[in-house]
């Protein structure tokens, strides 16, 4: 860890969540329980051990595990348990055992918190036989819960927990915690639809019955009020100011001679979008500064978890945009250093600002979010550029590319031990490191023929190297949410060659050349394949290859993913989609329709 990046801590209204752990036992009193009282709370331990040493909140808290008082055999312990486990605001369990006990007397009923089982695989007592029992009682009882099940069979007395478990204990609580921590959190609108785009049009019942989340909503002239009345705070604008007048580095205006703005208009731009981005996250999560100043009710914030703004066109038209706020909000750091980075979608897709609030929950890591431009294939790059196209760009990639929320964490600039370019948690990234990705980037001003109130939009060119995963929720009619999930690598190109790609553009703007792993099959066919099949316009990305998180994620929340490109023995979902069908696709679609949206009215 980087010992001088301090852990600022949940910045939201309500609790962080803590992980239950359900030791379970065999509760025939005269010999048997005794004999079992020890290696089961042993057990229970070593896994709460175990994850509060390999978990952190994406605020860079601790992960806490609550274990029950004492081995569950009976219902009224299963109800000891459940009082303790609200009052301790337990948002996932995770149930132990080493034996067989009594399977529906002791599982987890609570209807909407993710549960998983881990049955000890040993032959001296029959843990696996109660994790196959529990699992039919939670299935009957329409209550999905996540199997654990050591592949090896173990000594009675192993205290290691093997690998295999390790991976989906860690993978469960991810995306467990993802689940408990949006529950009761705001997204966060800030004008509305932009431009006809269809994320724009913000979906209150999606957000209230899949993500337990509530939808808050905010005129745009709200900052305009905030500028002009100065409900920001003034000391912190100036050294906002200083720091981006010195660290932000202004790019070649690109513009016709004709719309050019001199550099008094741009000055004023500058001071306009800082005080955007210090009013925008006021708007999200609050700033008892504001209070001080004797504006208690904008103080309060909207306690948003993520957010968006609609900028174009009615604030664009006349208005500097949208684009330094949004990424500089994005980014792991600011004028008060390094600290986590905060979900705000360009345009207000608010299906794409699921996305990243989504990789954002899982990794702890700034999201990238993109147009999902252009497929470039090998005999398209050879005919504008000459270049032949090799090694795993041989087949074409795509284009990623937005004006707005790209985070500078998607330069690539930070580091691993061995010197390759990573994404990092912020509590890991390096003042050196965060440094990097603001001289790595350049802010030119506007194309004003996009936005013609001006502004400035970050320009960067992401490093090679790195494998991402990019993602996509999307709406269906008669079907409701559907993920779509890519992984694969980042890739450079030669300077020369990226010049002539981008410039087809809008060179203003932040460049990833992505390239999807790819299959053979369907929509993973190729990578024209991936670009066809895609979507929307958008999508996020961030370092790392999550796509199982990702998928054990969508199965919580019952948002069946339609494309994927993860490997089938990877896939990771409760026990009961087995149930639907051989097809892992199709028993995706027919599970989440069957249990409905976590949150639906039956689950309330």
């Amino acid at each position: 860890m980087n010992s001088k990046v301090k852990i600022h801590g949940n910045r939201l209204r309500g609790a962080l969540p803590k992980i239950g752990i359900r030791p379970v036992i065999d509760a025939r009193l005269g010999g048997i329980r005794e004999s079992l009282e020890d290696q089961t709370m042993q057990m229970a331990q070593r896994v709460a051990d175990f994850l509060t040493q390999n978990l952190r909140h994406a605020d860079g808290s601790t992960v806490e595990c609550v274990l029950a008082d004492g081995t569950i055999g009976r219902v009224p312990e299963t109800a000891l348990c459940d009082e303790k486990f609200e009052k301790e605001g337990v948002g996932l369990t995770i149930t132990v055992t080493p034996c067989w006990c009594y399977g529906s007397e002791t599982i987890d009923m609570h209807p909407t918190r993710p549960k998983a089982i881990w049955g000890f695989n040993g032959t001296e007592r029959p843990g696996a036989v109660y994790l196959a029992a529990a699992l039919a009682g939670h299935n009957q009882k329409g209550l999905p819960a996540f199997s654990i099940y050591g592949r090896d069979v173990q000594d009675s007395g192993d205290p290691e927990i093997p690998n295999d478990v390790k991976e989906k204990l860690l993978t469960f609580a991810k995306a467990g915690l993802t689940v408990a921590t949006m529950k009761g959190k705001s997204y966060l609108s800030i004008g509305s639809v932009s431009m006809g785009i269809a994320g724009s049009v913000v979906d209150a019942s999606l957000f209230e019955d899949y993500l337990g989340m509530r939808c808050e909503y905010v005129d745009m002239s709200e900052i305009t009020r905030r500028i002009n009345k100065n409900i920001f705070d003034q000391e912190e604008y100036r050294k906002a100011l200083q720091w981006t007048r010195k660290n932000c580095l202004q790019g070649d205006d690109r513009n016709k001679p004709a719309n050019r703005r001199d550099m008094e208009v741009l000055e004023m731009e500058w001071e306009s979008v800082v005080k955007m981005t210090l009013i925008m996250r006021d708007l999200m999560i609050g700033n008892p500064k504001l209070a001080e100043m004797g504006f208690g009710e904008e103080a309060l914030g909207h306690n948003a978890i993520a957010a968006g703004f609609q900028g174009q066109r009615q604030w664009t038209d006349f208005l500097p945009n949208g684009d330094f706020t949004e990424a500089i909000l994005n980014s792991s750091f600011d004028w008060n250093g390094i600290r986590q980075a905060f979900m705000m979608a360009t345009e207000n897709d608010s299906l794409n600002g699921i996305n990243m609030l989504f990789g954002h929950l899982l990794t702890g890591q700034a999201q990238v979010f993109s147009d999902v431009r252009t497929f470039w294939s090998p005999d398209a790059v050879k005919r504008v550029s000459g270049y032949d196209l090799d090694g795993i760009a041989k087949d074409g990639f795509i284009h990623l590319i937005n004006s707005g929320s790209s985070s500078l964490d998607g330069t690539g600039q930070q580091s691993s031990d061995d010197g390759k370019p990573v994404m990092k948690p912020y509590w890991e990234i390096t003042e050196e490191e965060a440094e990097k990705c603001l001289q790595a980037t350049q802010w030119p001003p506007a194309n004003y023929e996009y936005f013609r109130g001006g502004g400035f939009s970050s320009n960067f060119k992401t490093r090679g190297g790195m494998p991402v995963t990019l993602s996509r929720v999307n709406i269906l009619k008669g079907i409701g949410p559907v993920m779509q999930i890519a992984e694969g690598w980042t890739i450079e190109l030669p300077e020369d060659v990226h010049k002539t790609l981008d410039n087809r553009t809008d060179p203003t703007w932040p460049t990833t050349w992505f390239v999807p792993r790819t299959t053979g099959n369907g929509p993973f066919r190729d990578v024209y394949s991936v670009m066809s099949n895609w979507g929307a316009n958008h999508g996020a990305f961030s370092y790392g290859h999550f796509g199982r998180e990702l998928m054990a994620l969508c199965s919580m929340l019952r948002i069946p993913v339609n494309m994927h490109n993860v490997a089938e023995d990877q896939i990771y979902r409760p026990s009961a989609w087995s149930l639907h069908g051989m097809d892992p696709e199709g028993s995706d679609y027919r599970a989440c329709q069957n249990y409905g949206p976590l949150y639906g009215k039956s689950n309330r």
